[in-house]
């Protein structure tokens, strides 16, 4: 019976094959497993993981000091006797944590493109992946094996789907580029082209704030994505930190942004109602200047009047103050 232990990277080996031909790993018997100092393995400077949740690392750091490792590493030999990591980050940071001195490996020759797919895919292949590190693995992945930027390749799905909503037809070398973007989601298994545009793409023009936290795996998406609607800076914060430090539910979530958003906009209708007033009264003062109502006896005994009950309401303002 084969096991993980014996069959390395069988979890990455189905996608990468599946979209880039054979580039992974062959079995043990052609590239068999070594033993290194761990001193000697480097990691990547682009590396497509950017966040590792200290208590799961300490966990298998744990773990790693009762079993060793149970799965090598996949390196790639640079010059001299040293190594960079292709998969196996959370492994190699947690033998770290361990004090491992040496760490088993399997040693491969891979070109940059290739290491950056077999790093990308194997990190789209993790339980543990946030919506934030699965989107911009997509679309590295994508535009690595296009030869484009990432916004370029948004560029071909917003293309694609405009194209489809007007009944048009796609150039040949946008049609390819979509092609090739759908054969990558499909086989990758979690998305179509257009489900990936619609669901994934916006997330990435979150608020930085929202968008760091949702990276770290702090909150849901669709929590971050409701907090996100919130435009001052401040509240939104504010709202983020409670909504993580009280695992605030979706809809207890949404109920506080209705409050926030009903107070500002009473807040804003009596500004509004204020600066209303003091409009008429600028305007009624105005017109009230030029007014020939001094030579009517009824009339200018009114205005007294009236000139003294402001004049009472401003001395008993003055006397609040």
């Amino acid at each position: 019976m084969s096991s993980k232990r014996n069959e390395p990277y069988a979890a990455i080996k189905k996608p990468v094959d599946l979209l880039f031909g054979s580039i992974t790993q062959p079995d043990t018997k052609t590239n068999p497993t070594n033993t290194v100092p761990i001193t000697q393995v480097k990691l990547p400077e682009s590396q497509p993981r950017r966040y590792f949740d200290p208590k799961k690392l300490e966990e298998l750091s744990r773990s790693i000091k009762e079993l060793g490792i149970l799965e090598p590493l996949l390196v790639r030999p640079l010059m001299g006797e040293e190594y960079e990591l292709v998969a196996g980050e959370r492994r190699f940071r947690a033998a770290q944590l361990a004090g491992l001195t040496e760490v088993p490996v399997i040693i491969r020759e891979m070109d940059d493109i290739t290491t950056s797919k077999v790093q990308l895919v194997e990190n789209l292949q993790r339980e543990d992946l946030n919506p934030v590190e699965e989107t911009e693995g997509i679309l590295e992945l994508v535009s690595i094996e296009l030869g484009v930027t990432k916004n370029e390749v948004i560029s071909v799905l917003n293309s694609a789907a405009n194209a489809k909503k007007r009944n048009l037809d796609l150039t040949e070398n946008v049609f390819r580029q979509f092609e090739t973007i759908e054969t990558i989601l499909s086989a990758i298994g979690r998305f179509s082209a257009e489900s990936f545009r619609v669901s994934r793409i916006p997330l990435l023009n979150l608020p930085v704030d929202v968008l760091e936290t949702l990276r770290q795996g702090q909150i849901e998406y669709t929590k971050a994505r409701a907090i996100a609607r919130l435009q001052d800076e401040s509240t939104r914060k504010e709202l983020l930190e409670d909504a993580i430090a009280y695992n605030l539910s979706l809809s207890e979530i949404k109920r506080k942004i209705q409050e926030i958003e009903s107070t500002a906009q009473s807040n804003s209708s009596s500004q509004t109602e204020s600066t209303s007033i003091k409009d008429r009264v600028d305007d009624t003062f105005q017109r009230f200047k030029k007014a020939k109502i001094w030579d009517d006896p009824k009339k200018k005994s009114k205005v007294e009047k009236l000139l003294a009950q402001l004049e009472a309401l401003m001395k008993t303002d003055s006397e609040v103050k």
